[in-house]
């Protein structure tokens, strides 16, 4: 099981149109497929999705740091050498999609290896997640709309709304909109992608009270310290952190400052390894978890997926899996399906899935 080779492949797959949000906008999935190969002819794969507004990372910066730094590091080592392999990763800092698609791929390569989904090696809790899908800003009517055709083709009854990137008005005519347009069974919340001052945040959430959102997610700068524990402290449902909680110590931090009320997990951020170390110090810590999604492609989305489904914390509320819907098309020999609001964990060993070559190659930028 020792790693002798660790693949970055660049490809880019087009949305059907702009995915907006207070922090950017992405036309085009131009993500890396990170695959690691062992000495028994294993291949382990997963994706890192790029978020130069977030991370700081690019597509080329993370084949960068894949090739010349992380793969020299961890070459010769076991797939299940992660804790060695992590180490040495973090020698470089920051890059964090880029390594932990290499923990991924690690975790995708050890589960074919010994025959066993890797949703079960990391605990195995239930075999499938309830689905929610990301509304970005369009007229509220429009983004209505297009809930309702998500609902009604996939039976998805829980939205992410994108706030944070106009006038406060807009938005909360959004939010009314599609409270009207879906009916009080559905579940609604916000992300801000930090798009709103404190002040602007509770202005917004004491109109919005009434229309029974289930939690909000990074209104507000994390760097606003002051201001945002006020924030916390006086919203009256969840707060979610997300970006301002890219390692473990960050989330340790928010919590304990009052900044934050609860965690959204992304295995692009923190990968398997990270993310158990997440899930397992918010637990302890007595503080709720969401699985939340990057804009990632059916690969990361099955990465979220296998995660997902592995632990009783991770598995409870609604997980951020669909916005692949919004791509053009994918990699995937056999793509994800969503049904009456779910999404199972894909059958077979390793995180599974299986890559379409033709289609890789159709895409990948890099010849």
């Amino acid at each position: 099981m020792q790693i002798e080779e660790v693949r970055a492949i660049p490809f880019s797959i087009p949305y059907r149109k702009p995915l907006l949000f207070a922090s950017g906008q992405v036309d085009v999935a131009d993500h890396v497929l990170v695959q690691v190969v062992t000495t028994d002819g294993v291949v382990g794969t997963a994706e890192a999705p790029p978020r130069p507004y977030t991370y700081g990372e690019t597509q080329a910066s993370i084949v960068a740091a894949v090739r010349d730094l992380f793969a020299p590091a961890i070459l010769g080592l076991s797939v299940l050498d992660r804790e060695p392999a992590r180490a040495r990763m973090a020698r470089t800092v920051g890059n964090p999609t880029a390594k932990s698609a290499i923990d991924m791929a690690m975790w995708d390569a050890w589960g074919k290896t010994v025959g066993q989904p890797v949703h079960r090696l990391l605990g195995g809790f239930t075999d499938g997640l309830r689905v929610s899908h990301m509304i970005g800003f369009d007229a509220p009517q429009v983004m209505a709309e297009e809930a309702a055709r998500i609902r009604a083709e996939y039976g998805i009854t829980s939205f992410k709304v994108k706030v944070g990137r106009r006038p406060i008005d807009d938005d909360v005519a959004v939010c009314r909109a599609l409270r009207e347009g879906l009916g009080e069974e559905v579940e609604l919340y916000l992300d801000g992608n930090r798009g709103w001052t404190p002040s602007e945040s509770a202005d917004a959430l004491r109109r919005l009270r009434d229309v029974g959102l289930s939690r909000v997610e990074e209104l507000c700068p994390a760097d606003d310290v002051l201001g945002r524990r006020w924030l916390v402290a006086r919203c009256d449902v969840p707060f979610v952190a997300d970006e301002s909680v890219p390692t473990p110590a960050d989330v340790t931090r928010e919590l304990l400052a009052g900044s934050a009320t609860a965690i959204s997990i992304k295995t692009a951020r923190t990968g398997f390894s990270d993310s158990l170390r997440v899930a397992h110090l918010a637990e302890g810590l007595g503080a709720e978890v969401v699985i939340g999604n990057q804009i990632d492609g059916q690969v990361g989305s099955a990465c979220a997926l296998a995660f997902g489904a592995a632990l009783r914390t991770t598995s409870r509320y609604a997980a951020e899996l669909s916005n692949f819907l919004d791509m053009s098309d994918d990699l995937l020999t056999e793509p994800l399906v969503v049904a009456d609001g779910r999404m199972a964990v894909r059958p077979g060993p390793g995180i599974g899935f299986e890559i379409d070559d033709d289609k890789l190659q159709r895409y990948r930028d890099d010849q």
